[in-house]
C-alpha cells in the first residue's frame, strides 16, 4: 500500500485540492488540471493523491533537473514503496548525421551514464513486478523503448532444488544482454568459479549468488556486490535481461528477412533514381548489421531496425516507458504549460534529423520507425492523467473536465502587490524603490527586453551607487551561477535580465520584480509569462511587482487581474485564520545552484544542434525547424534561446526572400 511519510499535514487549500482531486478520479474524469501557485506545496498534494487512489503512478517534467528534485521528494514521501528515476541515460549524445553540402557523415557517438541505465532499468522492472510505483520520468518517456513483452518473457527463475546445467544457464544470460567477465565491478556481467556462479544485474544494487551441487542449485543469495558477502538467502531468484533492447532469436531471424526485403526495395528505389552511389552505400551498410545480427544478435544502431524486431507496421507507434504499465495507472504532468509544447515538439524534431540519412542511403526508411509518440499517439495511450501547472495552458484548460486550484500557501505567504507605473522618468522611480528594498535589507530582480538594456541599466545603477549586476545569455554557466549566488548572499542588490525565469531557482531575499516595457507583446511578456515573473517575489512577505507601461495589453489585463484574486483570497483566508506571513528561509547551499548549471549546458547543445542543421536542410526545411524550436524554447521560457533562434529565422527568410526573386 502507498503510504505518505511527512511531518506535515495537508494545510491551506492542499485538504480541498486533494478531496477534489480524488472525487474526479473515482468519478472517472479522464483530465483535471490542479492549477497551484507557486509555493502552494503542489507536489504534497500529488503525495496525498497518489496514497488515497493507491494505483501505479507516472510523474513525467520538463527536464532533469525538475524530475531529480521530484524524484528526491517522493522518495522521501514513499519510503517503503518503490520511485524509481526514469530519464535519458546519455551524458553526451551526437545523434548520426549527414550534411549533405560537406559530404560529411557523422557517427553516433555518446557517452552512457551507468547509474542512470541502471535506474531506468530498476524502473522497467519495478513496473512489471509492483503495484506499489511510482516513476518520475523525463520527457523520454515517450522515446522507443525496447518492445515489453520481450522484456517479460525473458526472464527465467531459479530455484533452490532446480537441475539446471551451468552451460544452459550461462547461455540464457548471454541471451538476455548479461557479459561474462572476470571484473565484475560493471553491472549486467556474470563470472563463474567451479560450481558457484554469480549474477550482477543492471536493476538492482545487489549480486546473485547461485551454488550447485553437480547440476541441482544448492542455495541462492544476494550478496554485496563490493566485498561478495551474503547479504540474505534466497529459496528462488527471477532474473531479468540487462538492456532495455533484447530479443529472442526467432525475433532475429524475423527481422533479418524484413530488413532483407526493406533493403532490396530501397535499393531499387535509387536505382530509379539513379542515385547509384546511395544503392551501395545502403546495400553494404545494412549487409553489415545483418551480418553483426546473425553472429552477435546485436549491431550498432540495432534500434533504427526495432519495427521489425517488435512486429510493427511502418507509422505504428514505438513501445515506450507508457506500455509498461500494463494496468490502470495515474498520470501527472508536471509544469504542463512547458512540458505539453515538449512533447509535441519531439517527434517533428527527431524526424527531421533522420530525413537525410535515408534520403542519402546511411539508413533504411524503417528508421524513422525509432522515434519518439507524436503527441496524438501519447494523447491516445495515456488513462487518468492530472496537468499541474502555476500557469495551464489554453489545451490544458480546454480538455480538462475539472480545474481544481490551489491558491492557499501553507506559509501564509501572498501573491504580490502588482503596480502598474508609467515610463516617463521610471528609472528615477525604480531607483526609489531599490533604495527602500535595500534599506530593508532584500534584494530586486529587473527584466527588460535586450541584452544592451540589461548591461546599460547594470552600468547606470552602479554609477549611482547601487550594487547591480547583469544577466543574460553570453555569460557562461559559470558566471550566470556566481552572480546569483551574490544576489542571494546581498553582495548584489539588483540583477537585471532578459530572462530570469530560466535560472528555476527560489530567491526568497528577493521582494521587488520590476518589468520594463511591460506593453510591449510578444513571448516575453505573454500573460504566461507575466504570472510567472511575478511569481518571482511570491516567497517574501513584502513582495512587489512594478510593471512600466504607457498601456494596459490583454496580456497585462489578464495577469493583474489573476493575481489580484489570488491575492484576494489569500489575504481573506489569512484574516479567517489568523495567519501571519512569514518569509522563506533557504539556507545558501551551492547545492542548489548545481542542477541548474547542468541545464544550462544541456540547453546550449540543443540550440547548437538546431543551428547545426543550416548545412543539411533545404532553406524551407530549416525555416520550418527554427520556428518550431523557437515557439518550443518561448513555451518553457527559455527566451533567451527563443530570441536566438528568432534571429536566425528572420535571417534565414531573408535569404529565402533575396532567392525567391532571383
Amino acid at each position: 500500500m502507498f503510504k505518505v511519510f511527512s511531518d506535515f499535514e495537508p494545510s491551506g487549500d492542499q485538504p480541498k485540492a486533494i478531496k477534489e482531486l480524488v472525487e474526479g478520479i473515482r468519478k472517472n474524469y479522464r483530465v483535471q488540471t490542479l492549477l497551484g501557485v507557486t509555493g502552494s506545496g503542489k507536489t504534497f498534494t500529488m503525495a496525498k493523491v497518489i496514497e488515497e487512489i493507491q494505483k501505479p503512478t507516472l510523474i513525467i517534467s520538463p527536464n532533469k533537473t525538475l524530475a531529480a528534485q521530484l524524484y528526491a521528494e517522493f522518495k522521501s514521501f514513499f519510503p517503503e514503496n518503490k520511485v524509481e528515476f526514469f530519464i535519458s541515460y546519455y551524458d553526451y549524445y551526437q545523434p548520426e548525421a549527414y550534411i549533405p553540402t560537406k559530404d560529411l557523415y557523422i557517427e553516433k557517438n555518446a557517452d552512457i551514464n551507468d547509474v542512470i541505465a541502471r535506474m531506468r532499468m530498476s524502473a522497467i522492472k519495478a513496473i512489471m513486478t509492483r503495484k506499489d510505483v511510482i516513476v518520475v520520468a523525463s520527457v523520454s518517456a515517450i522515446y522507443n523503448c525496447g518492445d515489453p513483452r520481450d522484456f517479460d518473457e525473458l526472464n527465467f527463475t531459479v530455484t533452490v532444488g532446480d537441475v539446471i546445467k551451468i552451460s544452459k544457464l550461462t547461455k540464457h544470460l548471454a541471451k538476455i544482454g548479461y557479459e561474462r567477465k572476470e571484473d565484475v565491478s560493471l553491472t549486467g556481467s556474470f563470472r563463474i568459479r567451479g560450481d558457484v556462479i554469480e549474477i550482477y544485474p543492471t536493476y538492482q544494487d545487489e549480486g546473485i549468488r547461485i551454488e550447485l551441487f553437480g547440476d541441482e542449485v544448492e542455495a541462492i543469495y544476494h550478496i554485496d556486490p563490493i566485498n561478495r558477502e551474503v547479504m540474505e538467502k534466497l529459496d528462488r531468484v527471477i532474473i531479468y535481461p540487462s538492456k532495455e533492447f533484447v530479443t529472442t532469436e526467432e525475433k532475429i531471424r524475423r527481422a533479418i528477412n524484413g530488413i532483407l526485403k526493406e533493403l532490396e526495395e530501397q535499393i531499387k528505389y535509387f536505382k530509379r533514381k539513379g542515385k547509384i552511389l546511395e544503392a551501395e552505400r545502403i546495400k553494404q551498410r545494412t549487409l553489415n548489421d545483418i551480418e553483426l545480427l546473425t553472429a552477435l544478435g546485436y549491431c550498432t544502431g540495432i534500434e533504427n531496425y526495432s519495427r521489425y524486431f517488435d512486429g510493427r507496421k511502418p507509422g505504428e507507434p514505438p513501445y515506450t516507458l507508457l506500455d509498461y504499465f500494463r494496468d490502470d495507472y495515474l498520470l501527472f504532468i508536471d509544469e504542463s504549460h512547458i512540458t505539453v509544447p515538449q512533447l509535441r515538439a519531439m517527434y517533428n524534431g527527431d524526424y527531421s534529423r533522420k530525413k537525410n540519412l535515408v534520403e542519402y542511403g546511411f539508413r533504411l526508411p524503417c528508421a524513422f520507425d525509432n522515434r519518439p509518440l507524436k503527441f496524438e499517439e501519447f494523447w491516445r495511450k495515456i488513462p487518468q492523467v492530472i496537468f499541474v501547472s502555476a500557469t495551464p495552458g489554453e489545451f490544458e484548460i480546454r480538455n480538462s473536465q475539472k480545474i481544481v486550484e490551489q491558491i492557499i500557501r501553507p506559509t501564509g505567504l501572498v501573491d504580490p502587490e502588482v503596480e502598474v507605473k508609467p515610463t516617463k522618468n521610471q528609472i528615477d522611480v525604480l531607483v526609489d524603490e531599490i533604495i527602500k528594498v535595500k534599506q530593508r535589507g532584500e534584494r530586486a530582480i529587473i527584466t527588460v527586453l535586450t541584452k544592451k538594456m540589461a548591461e546599460r541599466l547594470a552600468e547606470h545603477l552602479v554609477e549611482i551607487g547601487i550594487n547591480a549586476l547583469y544577466i543574460h545569455s553570453e555569460l557562461d554557466t559559470i558566471e550566470r551561477v556566481e552572480v546569483l549566488k551574490k544576489l542571494r548572499r546581498g553582495d548584489v542588490d539588483v540583477v537585471v535580465g532578459v530572462n530570469l525565469l530560466r535560472e528555476g531557482l527560489d530567491l526568497p531575499e528577493v521582494s521587488l520584480v520590476a518589468i520594463l516595457d511591460s506593453d510591449t507583446e510578444g513571448f516575453l511578456r505573454s500573460e504566461t509569462t507575466l504570472i510567472q515573473i511575478i511569481g518571482r517575489v511570491a516567497r517574501n512577505e513584502n513582495g512587489k511587482v512594478l510593471m512600466f507601461a504607457d498601456r494596459i495589453t490583454p496580456a497585462m489585463k489578464r495577469a493583474i487581474e489573476e493575481t489580484n484574486r489570488r491575492r484576494r483570497l489569500q489575504l481573506e483566508y489569512n484574516k479567517k485564520y489568523n495567519i501571519k506571513p512569514q518569509t522563506i528561509i533557504k539556507p545558501l547551499n551551492v547545492e542548489i545552484f548545481k542542477p541548474f548549471m547542468e541545464e544550462e549546458e544541456t540547453y546550449k547543445e540543443e540550440i547548437q544542434n538546431v543551428l547545426s542543421l543550416k548545412e543539411s536542410l533545404s532553406l524551407e526545411e530549416y525555416i520550418a525547424i527554427l520556428e518550431e524550436e523557437m515557439y518550443k524554447a518561448a513555451a518553457e521560457l527559455r527566451y533567451e534561446d527563443a530570441a536566438k533562434l528568432r534571429d536566425e529565422l528572420f535571417e534565414a527568410k531573408e535569404k529565402l526572400k533575396s532567392i525567391s526573386k532571383k
